[in-house]
């Protein structure tokens, strides 16, 4: 769609506020009755015969009717928009993003019969284009990443309701509760052998899911540690070690939804306990063999946590602790298959992930790997 195409949806103030907030509690009743139509993500539990006493686990956020960890959040930003009365009957939704919350905010909008406009990297895999669209969402397509944020604004000043996520997922989840992930997978773990995990493992792309998972450990009360899975050369690594809200990425990375060039104004540094930075060719290595140990193929990022979750586990190893692990999978691979999951994309940019796999193959070549 050319970008003279994309409707407009003037915001000037309602002329019926009672018809304004008639409309607002039929959608908040739709999104209440999804989710009460959809069942909580299940928590995979792998036993790893290299790390006797250290149990991981996977919750496995691509469950989601959109296929994504970011089902919650769209949801929630939505919650947030309508209840700020920033978003009304007929209006364009418009967001940044690398994919899997565009596909999700697509649903959504659907569900309100709202038009939706996702502004995307150019270099967004194939798939997740296709998704949006296939949902009625339109596709805004930008050469340089980092104008997204500059093109979504563009759309919010022709009427449409900015989501925002990147400079309102922190705020817009509910971090004490309300079936948040953080409360989810706690509750999960409830009847587990090791029911306070030593490490929880998220990736940060608008840093909703790392402030939120932070924040409730906290107001728990919990020893549980947060560790940030990050992409090497990341904004977030980079920002977390020196407190820098400045801080930009010095590499970019093929692993979409995380690894973000500059810091973003959800990212919460104080709130994490450790920073892992992981290559891109391990990351696409470990998605690899998580399809191989789950039957299942999941996104590049669910590999980066996987990495992670291994080296924490070898530290619990090699002090003689135990303990439980707990990441996250969070999107489905098919969004992949053109990209990560193409031999031939990976060596036209000089990835080989059967190095990466054969290094890995020590954690679960050992008989008794047991997938619960």
């Amino acid at each position: 769609m050319s970008r003279s195409c994309f409707p407009d949806a003037p915001r000037a103030v309602s002329p019926d506020p009672a018809a304004d907030r008639q409309w607002t509690r039929r959608a908040l009743a739709i999104l209440e009755q999804e989710a009460m139509r959809s069942a909580d993500t299940h928590l995979l539990r792998l036993d790893l015969p290299a790390f006797p006493g250290v149990t991981m686990y996977l919750k496995d956020e691509a469950a989601h009717p959109t296929g994504s960890l970011k089902h919650r959040l769209a949801r929630s930003l939505f919650l947030y928009a309508l209840c700020n009365g920033r978003l009304r009957e007929g209006q364009v939704v418009v967001d940044a993003s690398s994919g899997s919350t565009a596909i999700s905010e697509a649903w959504f909008a659907r569900q309100l019969g709202l038009p939706f406009v996702a502004v995307m990297p150019a270099c967004t895999s194939p798939r997740k284009i296709a998704d949006v669209q296939a949902l009625g969402g339109a596709c805004d397509l930008v050469d340089e990443p980092s104008q997204v944020h500059a093109r979504a604004a563009w759309h919010a000043s022709r009427g449409a309701c900015h989501l925002d996520q990147f400079n309102l997922a922190e705020r817009a989840t509910d971090w004490r509760g309300n079936n948040n992930i953080a409360e989810s997978i706690l509750h999960q773990m409830t009847r587990e052998p090791y029911p306070e995990p030593a490490w929880i493992v998220c990736g940060a792309g608008t840093g909703g899911t790392s402030a939120t998972i932070g924040r409730y450990l906290r107001y728990r009360g919990l020893s549980t540690q947060l560790c940030v899975a990050e992409p090497a050369g990341g904004a977030f690594a980079h920002g977390w070690r020196l407190r820098d809200p400045e801080a930009r990425a010095s590499q970019p990375s093929l692993i979409e939804g995380i690894g973000r060039p500059r810091v973003e104004p959800g990212f919460v540094f104080d709130v994490v306990d450790h920073v892992i930075e992981v290559e891109d060719e391990q990351s696409i290595a470990a998605a690899w063999l998580l399809e191989e140990l789950l039957g299942r193929r999941y996104g590049g990022s669910s590999g980066t946590n996987f990495i992670a979750c291994l080296r924490l586990a070898e530290t619990l190893r090699d002090r003689g602790l135990g303990g439980s692990i707990v990441t996250l999978l969070c999107d489905r691979g098919s969004r992949y298959e053109q990209t990560l999951f193409d031999a031939g994309w990976l060596r036209a940019r000089g990835i080989d992930p059967e190095p990466g796999q054969r290094a890995l193959a020590r954690y679960v070549a050992t008989p008794g790997l047991r997938m619960v």
